[in-house]
């Protein structure tokens, strides 16, 4: 008999919560568009960056603003098993180090607003919703910082605007992403060149879970920094047109026999790799659109089933791929 995982308990406690709204909310183009994400970056005056304070000024900052941050719930510690959640439902980033001293949580009641306090900087606000609402997302940001901002004092300079851990950051803090399913694209072979196209345009493309992830499955995250937001708006409304058509243009046969042996594969594995879940997934949420049998009815569920994959095990990989098999076979019923 498999033996369970030391926090398997934790996890299913974690996945019987409502999800974030991002996931039980359709959003426009939500079958093209998972997310729509901002974020922005902030340090408190009078204070040294994170990397350089000590434990006693790192803790001070703590204090500051957990006292202004009003009614967000409040994480000091995360669990490995929150951690993984936080990270697939895109509330915190892979690289935050929640277990260095000085860092904590702030999420408001709907898991729309998060505050991650004291990594690469002091503050970092970041917003998500569901489908492609770059309007909705940025009111939602903005809200937090100007909230947090009566409390206390961000850092910022006449000529360099707000002061960041890495001078690349400085000025606006601010960095638009969103989160996309470009299977149409990837089928017809375009999808590499439209990648190329994007990062010509200053755009930043990577896979699903950030900076250290391929574009698996079909997903990437597009985002940008220092460029104008119409750019940015720009881009993206270009690739949702752009993948419409290529959807239109397959041959819908083929990627049904495709789907079916995807989920042949999956109910047969006993454990999976990430890569090989995501792609199983993205085959999945195709399938969802269609109405395929035995396939997800709804791309949410899919995108629900995206946060759960052990991004980052830390119970080894041998149980990872078999909490992954488990999991997408729940989803296809099987």
């Amino acid at each position: 008999m498999p033996v369970a995982a030391p926090d398997s308990f934790q996890r299913m406690a974690l996945q019987a919560q409502a999800p974030p709204a991002w996931l039980l909310d359709p959003g426009p183009h939500a079958d093209i568009v998972l997310s729509t994400r901002l974020r922005v970056m902030r340090n408190l005056t009078g204070h040294r960056f994170p990397h350089a304070a000590d434990r006693a000024e790192l803790t001070e900052i703590q204090t500051k603003v957990i006292a202004a941050a009003g009614e967000l719930e409040v994480h000091r510690t995360l669990t490995n098993a929150e951690r993984d959640y936080l990270v697939g439902c895109r509330l915190i980033s892979p690289e935050f180090q929640w277990t260095e001293f000085g860092r904590s949580l702030l999420l408001d009641e709907s898991r729309t607003l998060s505050i991650m306090v004291n990594e690469e900087d002091h503050l970092r606000f970041q917003a998500v919703v569901a489908g492609w609402a770059p309007e909705v997302v940025e009111a939602l940001v903005r809200k937090g910082v100007d909230n947090l901002g009566i409390q206390v004092d961000y850092a910022w300079n006449s000529q360099w605007g707000y002061l960041a851990s890495s001078p690349a950051n400085a000025g606006s803090g601010i960095r638009h992403s969103a989160m996309f399913h470009l299977i149409g694209l990837a089928q017809s072979k375009r999808l590499p060149s439209v990648i190329r196209a994007l990062a010509d345009k200053g755009m930043v493309v990577r896979g699903l879970f950030g900076e250290s992830s391929r574009a698996v499955g079909a997903f990437i995250q597009v985002s940008i920094l220092r460029h104008v937001e119409s750019s940015f708006t720009g881009a993206c409304e270009y690739l949702i047109d752009e993948e419409r058509k290529a959807r239109r243009e397959l041959e819908v046969a083929q990627i049904i026999d495709q789907v079916r042996r995807a989920r042949e594969f999956a109910i047969g594995s006993r454990a999976l790799s990430l890569a090989d879940a995501v792609r199983i997934l993205g085959w999945m949420r195709w399938a969802a659109e269609m109405g395929e049998p035995g396939c997800p009815t709804n791309v949410r569920e899919v995108d629900r089933c995206l946060t759960r994959l052990e991004i980052h095990p830390t119970l080894g990989e041998a149980i990872a791929g078999r909490q992954r098999a488990d999991t997408i076979r729940t989803l296809l019923n099987a």
